[in-house]
C-alpha cells in the first residue's frame, strides 16, 4: 500500500477528550474516529489490526472444534423475558419498540438467542457436544462512556456458547476454552493471566477473567509468582497443564483478601491488568429457563450444561497499545501489526531512491509481505514521526548516501536498533 493513496489522518497533539494512552494513540495514529459518545468508526489502519485479531481467534476456535455462526444484533424481548433477565439486566440494555409496538433490544450478549437456536434445531443427546461462536457487534448503553475503546457503548466481541450432556463434560469444554484463550493471547504476542472472577449478570458458579498485564492497567491483580515461572518456561509453547494452572492463586483486587491470602507475602506478585476476556460455566441456567432439552438414550429429557466464553476483540486493540508503546507511539507485536514493514523513501525526488523503493516494494508484495510505502513528499522528520507513531515493527529507510554504497537502513521499531543491509539482501 502506498501512503500517498492511503487514508491515514494522523494528529500531532493528543486530543483533549482522550485521557489514557491507548485512546490518545488510536486517535493520533488515525486508527479510529468518534462518531458519537462511546461509538467509533474504524479507519483502514485500525481495521487491519482488528482483522488480525479476528483471524487468530477464528483459527484457534476452529482448532478447538467450535463452529462459527452469526446471530442478529437485534433480539426479541420475549427471549429475555423467558430467561428472566429482561428486567434484571439493567439500563445498559438498549430497549426499542418496532413499528408494531413490539419490544426489541440491541443485544448486549447472546445467551438467549443461541439457546433458542439450539432448542429449535437439536433434540438428541447424540448431537452433543456443541460449541458455537461468533464475532459480532454488541451494544451496552454505558452511563459514562470513557477511555475510548476500553469503555465504549458499541464494541466487537467474540462470544461462544457450549452445550454438553452433563456437568463433567461441561467442565472439560470449559478447560478446553481456558487453554484455547491462552493460546489465542500468546499468539497475539501478549502476556495473559487468568483470574478467578465473579459471574455477575451472566450467572453460574465458575468463571475466569483474562487480563493483559500492563503498567497502566485498569485493575490491580494479585497472583502467585509461580505463574511467571510457568510462562517463562512455556514462552514459545501452549501445552499447559490446565488443572494445575487453575490451582495457582490469581485474583483481582475486589476478590483478594490480604488477611486470608494463601500465598506468602514474598511469593505474592502485585501487577496491573486490563480485562480482555471472560469465560463462564453456568450449568442449566438457560437451558432450563428456555426449555432447551434433548432426548437421552432412554428417551429421558436432558437439559444440557452450558457455558459462554467472550473476548473483547476491539478492547484487545486498546489493551495491546497500553502494554506496548513508548513516548513516540505504538509498538505493535508482529502478529497484530497492520503492516509488517514501513518502507520510507527519504528523498522522493531522487531517481535512484525511487527506483530502489519501487524494486523493494514490488518484491515484498510478490512475496506476500505486508508493506506500507511512504512515497509522500513530507519532510524527513514527518516521515520518521509517522512511522514511529503507527508502530510498524520494521522500517526500511532508503536514502541517497547509503544507496550509493548499495545499502539501505533497517530499523527495529521495538528496540530502536539500526543496521545497514545490502540492497540485494533486503
Amino acid at each position: 500500500m502506498r501512503l500517498s493513496n492511503y487514508f491515514l489522518p494522523t494528529l500531532k497533539e493528543n486530543p483533549l477528550e482522550a485521557t489514557i494512552i491507548s485512546h490518545q494513540l488510536l486517535l493520533r495514529a488515525g486508527m479510529i474516529r468518534q462518531t458519537a459518545s462511546g461509538i467509533y468508526s474504524w479507519l483502514p489502519l485500525g481495521l487491519r489490526v482488528l482483522r488480525k485479531i479476528e483471524n487468530i481467534i477464528r483459527q484457534e476456535m476452529d482448532k478447538a472444534g467450535a463452529l462459527e455462526v452469526l446471530m442478529p444484533t437485534i433480539q426479541p424481548a420475549e427471549l429475555w423475558i423467558e430467561s428472566g433477565r429482561y428486567d434484571a439486566y439493567g439500563k445498559e440494555m438498549l430497549r426499542i419498540k418496532d413499528r408494531h409496538d413490539r419490544d426489541i433490544l440491541y443485544g448486549p450478549t447472546h445467551e438467549e438467542v443461541i439457546t433458542d437456536l439450539f432448542r429449535k434445531n437439536i433434540n438428541s443427546y447424540k448431537d452433543l457436544p456443541k460449541n458455537f461462536y461468533q464475532i459480532n457487534w454488541k451494544f451496552r448503553d454505558e452511563i459514562r462512556p470513557r477511555f475510548g475503546l476500553m469503555r465504549g457503548r458499541e464494541f466487537l466481541m467474540k462470544d461462544s456458547y457450549s452445550f454438553d450432556i452433563d456437568e463433567e463434560n461441561a467442565r472439560k469444554t470449559y478447560n478446553l476454552m481456558y487453554e484455547t484463550y491462552y493460546k489465542i493471547f500468546l499468539r497475539m504476542g501478549l502476556n495473559p493471566i487468568a483470574l478467578r472472577a465473579d459471574t455477575g449478570a451472566i450467572g453460574g458458579d465458575l468463571s475466569h477473567e483474562f487480563h493483559i498485564l500492563a503498567d497502566v492497567g485498569e485493575s490491580a491483580i494479585f497472583y502467585d509468582k509461580k505463574l511467571d515461572e510457568v510462562f517463562e518456561n512455556n514462552s514459545t509453547k501452549t501445552d499447559f497443564d490446565i488443572q494445575s494452572l487453575q490451582k495457582i492463586y490469581a485474583t483481582a483486587d475486589d476478590l483478594h483478601d490480604p488477611h486470608n491470602c494463601p500465598v506468602p507475602a514474598d511469593q505474592l506478585v502485585s501487577r496491573r491488568g486490563i480485562e480482555v476476556g471472560q469465560i463462564f460455566n453456568f450449568g442449566l441456567k438457560y437451558s432450563q429457563a428456555l426449555q432447551a432439552s434433548v432426548l437421552g438414550a432412554n428417551s429421558q429429557k436432558i437439559y444440557p450444561n452450558m457455558g459462554s466464553y467472550g473476548i473483547g476483540v476491539s478492547r484487545v486493540v486498546s489493551a495491546t497499545i497500553e502494554a506496548n508503546h513508548d513516548d513516540k507511539g505504538i509498538i505493535w507485536p508482529e502478529a497484530l501489526a497492520p503492516f509488517a514493514v514501513m518502507l520510507i523513501n527519504i528523498r522522493n525526488n531522487d531517481e535512484n531512491c525511487n527506483k530502489a523503493c519501487e524494486e523493494i516494494y514490488h518484491k515484498m508484495q510478490n512475496q506476500g509481505i505486508e508493506v506500507l510505502y511512504d512515497d509522500t513528499a513530507n519532510s524527513l522528520g514527518q516521515k520518521f514521526a509517522v512511522a514511529d507513531l503507527i508502530g510498524i515493527p520494521k522500517q526500511i529507510i532508503v536514502g541517497p548516501k547509503s544507496l550509493n554504497l548499495g545499502m539501505v537502513e533497517v530499523k527495529d521499531r521495538k528496540t530502536g536498533e539500526k543496521k545497514e543491509i545490502n540492497l540485494s539482501q533486503i
